[in-house]
């Protein structure tokens, strides 16, 4: 079966389900996108790897990539093989030495590990002509979130960060970083998130 390479378009916080993110996969070289909701520690596991934030202490994911590298194994690279019933099925394919190893893994830790070892990730036609939304290139987000939240309403997810939309707002760009910076030292990582969040949209619309 063909594989279909992947790449990571996004990752929105979802304001309809408190806790919970969109994680946008697209197609290369097409328009087709994949969106998975996910839970805040595998969001938050993926920015701040995406972000090139450093956590005071590794987090689960670095854990076992210093491990895999202790052990000289190697993530060659992440395929999302099936769906059934709006879940997402993932295996890591890793390597040490000759030994060809396959892993069944939640697909959210496995594209949390897919950034930390810098692997490819790939599906099948199947499951992009199931979940796949077709989308301009302007439009990379929008209606993601709700078309998963219709796949995967009893999403499981953990609380939502305490920070309001108007202490984001109203803060400025030196009190976000001093915000981020504290968040990320207190390991409070949907917290960073949020205010990441918030910092990018200020980017996007100063460029």
């Amino acid at each position: 079966m063909k594989k279909i390479k992947l790449e990571i378009i996004g990752l929105s916080y979802s304001q309809t389900q408190s806790g919970a993110y969109a994680l946008v996969l697209g197609e290369e070289g097409g328009k087709r996108r994949l969106p998975i909701i996910i839970g805040a520690f595998e969001a938050q596991a993926i920015a701040i790897e995406l972000e090139n934030m450093t956590p005071t202490r590794p987090l689960t994911h670095d854990l076992f990539r210093s491990m895999a590298n202790a052990f000289n194994i190697e993530v060659n690279e992440i395929i999302i093989y099936n769906l059934l019933e709006g879940v997402f099925y993932a295996r890591l394919i890793c390597m040490q030495g000759d030994k060809r190893q396959e892993i069944d893994a939640r697909t959210s830790d496995a594209i949390a590990l897919a950034v930390r070892f810098g692997c490819t990730i790939y599906t099948y036609e199947f499951i992009l002509s199931q979940a796949g939304v077709v989308m301009d290139e302007n439009s990379a987000l929008e209606g993601t979130e709700e078309h998963v939240e219709k796949q995967m309403p009893s999403a499981s997810v953990s609380a939502g960060s305490k920070l309001s939309e108007n202490e984001l707002s109203s803060a400025s760009s030196d009190e976000l970083n001093e915000m981020l910076k504290r968040a990320i030292d207190e390991e409070a990582y949907e917290r960073a998130g949020r205010i990441r969040d918030e910092l990018n949209k200020r980017k996007e619309k100063n460029s």
